[in-house]
């Protein structure tokens, strides 16, 4: 059976404003976002234009004959940096695959993978001795090569499977009844042995979008990672809250601020971005404002977390087409943002504090840990007394079985004696989440908001972030 024209498939993937006109026979929801691409996916749909889906230096897609060299380390580490963004049960086929694209004029391998509303691309150096692309289960792949010892890898491209024993040579000659298609084989040949894998055709992997403007800001890495770190705890993940479900920005002159809230706590966090570069600045000189999915920005941190580099991150966004694009080195993820205006929270920092509390953080994270152990899913309330007098915070829990109580000191500043309730869980998350060596509560009375702040000596003093955790008080008359 003769297969299809690899140049009309690099043909069919360029796409208007970079848009792919195809998507997967079923939809793909994720997070609330829309898709980013518009239609289904039609294998004889063709375009006049050349492939445009890559990512700066990336290569064209080229014929399907692949054989290439590459070490197990290399593979390995790139194919766990995309697999995990990766659906668990994708809609169709190919969106559980890799698209492998390996570029001889490089001398580089790209790996992809886009679940219609994430995408996720990286590369490497690699010795390519024919180029070309293919889609592969990343799950299958990656699990059989982080298996293999450390060494090189030869991958090269089969039209077949071929039967246990035979010579991979002539796998073309003994395929089974069920592999005469067009779907391209990956052979994987390494010292421990050799393994093959069915793929499907690259022209089913639909094009990720290209996110055209000019409007570029770059971001200390450090800074981003700290802040998604600190906000993407109290997002929420109730699908029908859809806006909460992400993180705010708001990006300003010279400031960097992110907002998460799930409706019973809220975190806000600023951080200076003096210095960074930008583009036509013109045209960001009003604050940007962009509500971007959880999920997507989970898998950003990740990344960043294993990253040692200390290049910048480049944020791209398109207004029209409400798309966002964070790229460092050879690797960049985009997805779309969430519609809708996200709740204003700035009045709710703005209250008549009255009562402040100073506390060591780590005592205090340790006394909410031990006395959580009373908790359930029933009965979650830590009850706290301020004692302005004495200089003591005391914390309790009581159960029909038992109770629980800490004391610790504390520097009140308070006229007066409090008591105020909170969800257990969401305490000790905001503790957590504060950055510094003690942590100041600032009370308005027992049925009013608590905000947790910084105080002592930071964590990272080289990132300098105001960090704000608003958290609303369970109170019973």
């Amino acid at each position: 059976m003769q297969t299809k024209s690899h140049t009309a498939t690099a043909k069919s993937r360029k796409k208007e404003s970079g848009f792919s006109k195809i998507k997967p026979k079923a939809s793909v929801p994720l997070e609330q976002t829309e898709p980013l691409v518009e239609d289904e996916p039609k294998l004889e749909e063709k375009s006049e234009h050349n492939s445009s889906n890559s990512a700066g230096d990336s290569p064209q897609l080229l014929p399907a004959e692949i054989k290439l060299v590459c070490t197990q380390d290399n593979l390995a580490n790139h194919l766990e940096l995309v697999s995990k963004a990766v659906p668990a049960k994708p809609t169709h086929p190919v969106l559980g695959n890799v698209l492998l694209v390996a570029c001889k004029k490089t001398q580089r391998v790209q790996l992809s993978v886009f679940d219609m509303s994430l995408a996720i691309q990286t590369s490497f150096d690699a010795k390519v001795i024919s180029p070309g692309d293919m889609t592969i289960p990343v799950g299958l792949l990656s699990d059989i090569v982080g298996k293999f010892s450390p060494g090189d890898i030869t991958l090269v491209s089969r039209e077949a499977l071929s039967r246990e024993g035979e010579d991979s040579e002539d796998s073309g000659n003994s395929a089974t009844p069920e592999a005469v298609n067009n779907s391209p084989v990956a052979t994987l040949i390494a010292a421990c042995g050799r393994y093959q894998v069915r793929g499907l055709s690259s022209e089913e992997f639909p094009a990720i979008p290209e996110v055209k403007t000019a409007q570029t800001i770059c971001i200390p890495a450090e800074t981003l990672k700290e802040g998604l770190k600190g906000s993407l705890f109290a997002t929420a993940t109730d699908e029908g809250k859809h806006i909460l479900t992400g993180v705010y920005f708001k990006i300003c002159q010279d400031s960097l601020e992110f907002a998460a809230t799930d409706g019973h706590r809220l975190v806000v966090l600023n951080t200076s971005i003096q210095g960074f570069s930008k583009k036509k600045q013109a045209e960001i000189a009003q604050p940007i404002e962009l509500t971007v999915p959880a999920k997507s920005l989970a898998e950003l941190e990740r990344i960043l977390s294993s990253r040692t580099s200390a290049d910048p991150v480049e944020l791209s966004y398109s207004t029209e087409s409400a798309l966002i694009e964070f790229r460092w080195g050879a690797q960049r993820l985009v997805t779309r943002c969430l519609e809708g205006a996200y709740p204003a929270y700035p009045d709710l920092l703005q209250q008549d504090f009255q009562h402040q509390v100073t506390l060591e953080k780590a005592p205090f994270i340790k006394a909410i840990e031990r006395i959580a152990v009373l908790a359930d899913k029933k009965e979650k309330t830590l009850s706290i007394r301020i004692n302005s007098e004495a200089q003591q915070v005391s914390l309790s829990l009581f159960r029909e079985f038992g109770n629980g109580l800490e004391q610790m000191a504390a520097h009140v500043n308070s006229d007066g004696n409090l008591s105020i309730s909170f969800n257990i869980k969401y305490l000790l998350e905001g503790a957590k989440a504060i950055a510094s060596s003690q942590l100041q509560m600032h009370l308005t009375q027992r049925d009013g908001p608590a905000i947790l702040v910084p105080a002592g000596n930071r964590s990272k003093p080289n990132i300098l972030m105001d960090a704000k955790y608003l958290l609303m008080p369970i109170f019973k008359e």
